[in-house]
């Protein structure tokens, strides 16, 4: 028996299984007192996560299931809370690891992303899935904007900095 590929669905939870293992991680780096080092790489690397993930939600999965559903409510919800991880993630970038908030940014960003998570989970892809998008050929394009993302990956640090200081 094949095994299907995995649809945009399946990818974009598989960012967030791995963003909540990072963000266990990263809880664990404070747990055990850390050097601040050690935890602003493992910060960092949860913020671009976030932030390419967030890039290919609203450059192409938002779009799709926007036309899909036409319930724009449901979608400007969804990517207005892209909009204060946004400036949660801006807020960790630019900050020291060693300021005594860091470590609670990373906390309280952490949180807002499970709710996100929980939301995207029970309202956008439930009804992406009742929807019957082309969920293998989005899972495509995801993939390769995925890459591109990757490969500017500084780029977007500049992006998401600049974004706390506008």
């Amino acid at each position: 028996m094949k095994k299907r590929a995995p649809d945009a669905i399946d990818l974009l939870d598989a960012d967030h299984l791995e963003v909540h293992g990072l963000f266990q991680s990263y809880r664990e780096l404070v747990r055990t007192r850390a050097p601040a080092l050690q935890r602003r790489a493992l910060a960092e690397e949860i913020c671009m996560e976030l932030t390419i993930h967030a890039k290919v939600e609203e450059e192409l999965f938002y779009p799709a299931v926007r036309e899909a559903l036409q319930d724009d409510e449901l979608l400007d919800e969804a990517e207005g809370a892209h909009g204060s991880q946004r400036e949660l993630v801006a807020q960790i970038l630019a900050t020291a690891a060693e300021d005594e908030l860091y470590d609670a940014r990373v906390a309280v960003l952490s949180d807002y992303v499970e709710r996100h998570v929980r939301n995207e989970r029970e309202q956008v892809f439930n009804r992406a899935l009742a929807a019957r998008l082309d969920l293998q050929s989005l899972a495509r394009a995801i993939s390769v904007r995925k890459e591109e993302l990757r490969a500017v990956s500084d780029a977007l640090r500049e992006d998401a900095l600049a974004s706390a200081l506008a």
